[in-house]
């Protein structure tokens, strides 16, 4: 048996309809991780969808409570070969955000998955069950191929993401010697283009945090008290203005990274940007002397999530009480994570903005990591992936959003490696998320190839 003999295994997979009605029965799982009366569905999630199918292939699983409060359970699944051969982990996440149910397309709902055209519809589909579903069918398909791996497998499936990942850390802390790896093989986030695979190596960090003006009790009528009340949405507004000019460069020089070398310059070098995602990118925005490449993933972005003073669904004669505004920023490696609010404190002191108050966000907190583009696993995958397709993968050092990679870079030392399954005009985190089959059935032989290499014993030392 050959490899492309575990290729054609894995797109029958793909053919057959099995990938599709997989699909639909994890999706059908409400894993809405921010809803806490779903918590008994997430530990389904594990322990009913996921762990009888990976049992079935040789894995060991445990699945544990979270050790920090309000956060799902994880489950560790272990597939051991033989301690001379290299060893995987992997990782996925079966929690979702919010099904939003009333704002879907007509014939379209979250927890059923809806084949339309080339697409899958479906909560979860893009984000993240179709992507882990891919990696686990991969490495059945190599499985009843070869006989055997050739690895070891190590697999880490948690069901808070969409919150932050609490416990993750302290999971991988309590056991960094049951999932010591060679490497870490993954799957999430977008592909650039549709087209073609993409490998990034990191992601960049976010921190989200309220700024908040709170000024007095109750609103005041503004013809009897405007002009001698100080109004909070007015200092909020101009206290925002100061973090960036009118394009949206950062001001503030502690946000500023040092990490744009020419290396990482040369690896973002002619990626698309926004390919089939239904966005126009605004030149004249963000970083000016930068493509958009190097804007989106090696640079730092704000944003305002969210603003609020007054009643805005029924606006009325007055002078709010307060004003607040809910805020990001997504940061690159060379900014220092613990000086992020600080420095802001420090800008608004200098400003004036004394009486802005920093609100500091515990979810959604994600450091930010990034793998050297000449790393010897960065190039083994780069070309099997070339290999399998015919074509030479995009390069990412860092992905544009965010994921709890450092569990893995930093905590348990490993280089890592990910290869998602989904496009960005996904529609994630939004109505009417989906996955696109052709990418889906890529997907099942990228990753069967890939695992069949590794077992063929030429990875990279150490």
């Amino acid at each position: 048996m050959t490899r492309t003999d575990a290729l054609s295994h894995a797109a029958q997979y793909f053919d057959s309809g099995r990938l599709q009605a997989d699909l639909a029965a994890l999706v059908a799982y409400r894993t809405e991780s921010q809803v806490p009366a779903q918590a008994p569905v997430l530990k389904q999630y594990l322990g009913d969808a996921l762990r009888p199918r990976l049992e079935a292939m040789g894995f060991a699983c445990t699945l544990h409570d979270n050790p920090v409060a309000g956060g799902g359970p994880l489950l560790i699944a272990l597939r051991l070969e033989d301690p001379a051969l290299p060893t995987v982990l992997s990782y996925g996440h079966g929690d979702v955000i919010h099904g939003q149910d009333a704002q879907w397309r007509a014939g379209c709902a979250p927890f059923t998955l809806t084949d339309t055209g080339d697409a899958l519809f479906g909560r979860g589909t893009a984000d993240n069950k179709v992507q882990h579903l891919i990696n686990i069918a991969a490495l059945e398909a190599v499985l009843e191929v070869r006989g055997s791996l050739g690895f070891n497998v190590k697999c880490v499936f948690e069901t808070s993401e969409e919150t932050g990942s609490p416990g993750l850390a302290e999971m991988m802390e309590a056991h960094r010697e049951t999932l010591a790896a060679d490497v870490l093989i993954a799957s999430d986030g977008p592909r650039l283009s549709a087209q073609a695979p993409t490998m990034f190596m990191g992601s960049r960090g976010a921190i989200s945090f309220d700024l908040l003006v709170d000024l007095r009790e109750g609103a005041h009528h503004s013809g009897n008290w405007g002009g001698l009340l100080a109004d909070p949405a007015m200092i909020l507004a101009h206290a925002l203005a100061s973090i960036t000019d009118a394009r949206g460069q950062i001001r503030i020089p502690e946000w500023r990274p040092d990490s744009l070398t020419p290396a990482i310059r040369g690896a973002l070098r002619d990626l698309p940007v926004g390919a089939g995602s239904g966005a126009q990118i605004d030149p004249d925005w963000g970083e000016e002397g930068l493509s958009p490449a190097e804007r989106a993933y090696g640079w730092n972005s704000f944003a305002i999530l969210a603003l609020h003073a007054g009643v805005p669904e029924a606006p009325v004669n007055a002078i709010a009480a307060r004003a607040r505004a809910t805020c990001q920023l997504r940061y690159v490696v060379g900014t220092d994570p613990q000086d992020i609010l600080p420095a802001l404190r420090r800008h608004l002191d200098a400003h004036g903005f004394g009486a802005v108050r920093i609100v500091a966000q515990q979810a959604g907190i994600f450091a930010a990591t990034r793998l050297d583009p000449d790393h010897p696993w960065v190039a083994y995958v780069r070309q099997s992936l070339v290999r399998t397709t015919g074509m030479d993968p995009h390069v990412l050092p860092n992905l544009a959003g965010s994921l709890p990679n450092d569990c893995f870079a930093e905590i348990l030392g490993l280089p890592t490696i990910w290869i998602p399954h989904s496009y960005l005009g996904c529609n994630q985190h939004a109505p009417d998320e989906h996955v696109l089959k052709s990418i889906c059935r890529e997907g099942m032989q990228v990753m069967a190839g890939l695992f069949w290499d590794i077992g063929n014993g030429d990875t990279p030392a150490g």
